[in-house]
């Protein structure tokens, strides 16, 4: 990610925001939306790597120009949720929350699915099998 920073230049002096921060911003507001398992760092011998909480940032590509900004964001879903319907909402919450917090003007989220998370329910039907066996 380059250091590109916008800038905004007031009486008082100039205001930069890194594309780091924008990164961060939009992670934040991706994880927020139900369906959402995890960002993904890339693909990793054909499977996708969840990240944490602490490298949110790693899983967004964001592009800044002088007002406006392109992000595309790399997304585990959990296994279940309706993919459309998931992509649609982090769209909206993202360009909310870096057109809020930064007055950038989002021209584009692009989501890429880079995977599903089966955990969850792999846990649940290993219990309820355990649960079938000592009955």
């Amino acid at each position: 990610m380059d250091d590109m920073r916008q800038s905004i230049v007031s009486e008082s002096g100039a205001v930069k925001i890194s594309e780091e921060v924008v990164a961060i911003i939009a992670g934040i507001a991706a994880m927020e939306v139900p369906g959402v398992a995890g960002m993904s760092g890339g693909l990793a011998g054909g499977i996708a790597e969840m990240l944490g909480r602490k490298n949110l940032s790693k899983g967004v590509k964001v592009e800044v120009g002088e007002k406006e900004a392109a992000i595309d964001l790399y997304i585990i879903v959990e296994y279940g949720c309706r993919i459309p319907d998931v992509a649609w909402e982090i769209q909206e919450k993202v360009k909310k929350a870096v057109e809020t917090m930064t007055g950038l003007h989002v021209v584009e989220v692009n989501i890429h699915i880079q995977g599903v998370n089966i955990e969850k329910d792999h846990k649940k039907d290993k219990a309820d099998d355990d649960g079938a066996k000592v009955k």
